[in-house]
Formats: C-alpha cells, structure tokens, sequence
C-alpha cells in the first residue's frame, strides 16, 4: 500500500478501493492516502531521502487537500467504485478514519461531469446529508462542507432534493458555532432556496457578528429578489463584510436599478474589499470590463475574491486576462490559467495553450491540466 501510494499509479486505483474499508484503521489510513495522491494535481512524495540516511516524510492529509479546493484536482478520471469506497468509509466506526473517507470523498467528488455526477448526486445525498446530524461535531462540520461543495450548482444538475437542503437548515440550529457557519456557507453554495427565509431570520438575530455575516453571505449567493430589501440596507452596515456581501447580492439577483445605489456606497467606503465587490457589480450589472479584478489577483488580501469573481463572470471574457496570463509574476500567471480553465470558455485555449511554456514549471504544469478541461468542456 505505501508503495502504491507513492508510486500514484491511476491504474491502481479501482483496485485499491476495497482497501479503503480494510477491518485495519492503518491500512485504511494508507488506501485513502493512495487513492487521494493518484488524483491530485501535484502527487505528494510521502518519503524523501534526504542525505544518505535520514528520511523525511510528508503526509496526505484529506481536509487540507479538501480545503485547497478543486484545483488541487488533476484531470484524471475518478472511478465511480472509489466514490462508492470512499463514501461507504464515511460511516466508519473510527471517527479519524471516517472523518479522512468524508473528506477525500468530497474532493474527489467534484471532477465527475455530466451523466456520471448525476448518478453521483442521486447515490451521495442519502449517504452524506445524515451525518450533518452525526454526534461529533468535527464530522457534522465536516459533512457540511462537502455537501456544499458536492451539491454546488452546474448546468444540468437535477434540483437538490429535500431531505439534502433540510438537513443542512436543521444544522443552523447547531450549538457549535463553527457548524453553524458551516451550514450557512453550504446553503449559499447549493443556492438552496428554501433555506432564505431561515437564513434572514439569523441574520437579524445575529446582527453584525461574524455569523451575521456568514447568513448574509449565504443569503447573496443565492440571490433571490426577496432579499434585495435587505441587501440595500446592508450597503449602510458597519461591517466591510456585510457590504461586500450586500453588493454581490444585489449583483447576482440583477436589477440594474440597484447599480446606482452600489456605486454611492462604494464611493463612500475606503475598505478595498468594497471596492473590489464594486466592480464585480458593475461587471454584472452594466457589462463592464474585468480586467480591474484580474489585477486583485496580485494582492494578497483580495486574491481569493478576486478568483471566485472571476469564476463566475470568464465565460465570453476570456481575453480580458490576456495581460495576466503573461504577469510577470508567476502567482499571478498561475491564479489566471487556472480559472481560464475553470471557465469552460473556448476563447482562453490561446492563452492556455501559450502557458505550456511558461518558463515556471508550476505554471506549466497547471496549464496542462487548464487545456485538459477547455477541451473536455461541452
């Protein structure tokens, strides 16, 4: 197993899976490790010489590799019998164990497309949604997490069923804060509709804490207009938090009506994440250019949002990170092929195609993978 783990072999990962539920927690530990580093975008080493002797060892851990996102991922096909393994091993009766199964299992999860997540999604939700209500709260955090990951909304997705989108608004109820915020988050992420009027109501018992902030965030990505009251009361809010969720609400929900009112509280504010949200907003709601939120990219404090921003406006806007693709900073050139690959935009293959040779391997490598998915897209 710790060969096979190392060796990151995609041709053993069917075989590996039953070992993910071995009757022994160490050789399960060392199969979900395998079966992660085979699809990982960058395949850790486990052990490195160092000298002649000494021998260090670098772990696989599932969260972080879950917290690192999607483009942690390769482009390898994941098989359906290690989903099944892996969402089988989290109903282990070793919490560490399950809590590593959940984990690789929600990461994993998201390179299915098409009829294949479909089948995923009907197969994982009356698996994943009943340990939201589990007894340790690490793994009701955990379940969280992945299902808003796993049921996040694509083209073609069926609507999430009841029984998934209820469990996480029960979870609101949670005693444990961090799940509580959890919960919000993956609400947000599944756009689940029938969670707003639970989330509007936290949000005003809650006021301007940073529980406040995580139901209003939620309240924005799903964007419905009921909320569009709220969100333009919270354009006046004390929090740079809560505007910057108020404007990308009003953003995502679309009435060009409330650009004016965005524009005179950015104009008002000095926090840079407001400004930022500014002009996702107008790139939404007035067709502006984007090319301002490539340029966040190379800020530190606004990289992130920069990169979920531009997750969501690239299609048809490809060329708009001609000049970034080619930043002379190499962070910078890798945050852009990647979320041109994410796009699906066939505009950015140039640009992409370009990156091959980019002279920082990293950057290289990521535009392999970048290529792989423009051409896999419908």
């Amino acid at each position: 197993m710790q060969r096979l783990q190392e060796a990151a072999l995609v041709e053993a990962a069917v075989p590996l899976a039953p070992l993910v539920n071995d009757p022994e927690n160490e050789v399960q530990f060392a199969a979900i490790a395998a079966e992660l580093n085979i699809f990982l975008a960058e395949p850790i080493v486990p052990r490195r010489r160092v000298g002649l002797v000494v021998e260090r060892r670098s772990s696989i851990a599932a969260e972080s590799a879950f917290t690192a996102g999607r483009f942690a991922l390769g482009v390898r096909s994941v098989p359906a019998e290690v989903l099944a393994a892996l969402r089988k091993g989290a109903h282990d009766e070793n919490p560490r164990v399950a809590l590593e199964a959940v984990y690789a299992f929600g990461l994993l999860a998201w390179q299915p497309s098409g009829s294949a997540r479909r089948e995923l999604l009907r197969a994982s939700g009356p698996d994943i949604a009943p340990l939201v209500g589990a007894s340790d709260p690490a793994m009701r955090y955990a379940a969280a997490r992945v299902l808003g990951a796993l049921f996040a909304p694509r083209p073609q997705d069926e609507p999430i069923e009841e029984p998934i989108g209820d469990a996480l608004i029960t979870a609101l109820n949670d005693d444990d804060r961090v799940v509580k915020a959890a919960a919000m988050q993956a609400l947000g992420a599944m756009r689940y509709e029938r969670a707003v009027q639970a989330l509007s109501d936290l949000y005003a018992f809650y006021g301007q804490n940073e529980l406040a902030e995580a139901a209003l965030d939620a309240l924005a990505h799903i964007a419905r207009p009921a909320s569009a009251d709220l969100f333009t009361a919270a354009l006046a809010s004390r929090s740079a938090a809560l505007r910057v969720a108020a404007i990308e609400g009003l953003a995502r929900i679309g009435d060009r009506s409330k650009l004016a009112a965005i524009t005179a509280a950015v104009d008002a504010d000095r926090s840079d994440a407001v400004a930022l949200a500014g002009v996702y907003a107008s790139a939404r709601l007035a067709n502006e250019r984007i090319n301002r939120i490539g340029d966040a990219l190379a800020r530190p404090r606004l990289r992130m949002q920069a990169r979920q921003y531009l997750l969501e406006l690239l299609p048809g806007r490809a060329a708009a990170l001609t000049s970034h693709a080619q930043d002379p900073d190499a962070r910078v050139r890798l945050d852009a092929i990647e979320v041109l690959g994410a796009s699906g935009d066939r505009a950015a293959l140039p640009l992409v195609e370009a990156a091959l040779r980019d002279r920082d391997p990293q950057v290289a490598r990521a535009a392999e993978r970048a290529l792989a998915r423009l051409r896999a897209s419908p």
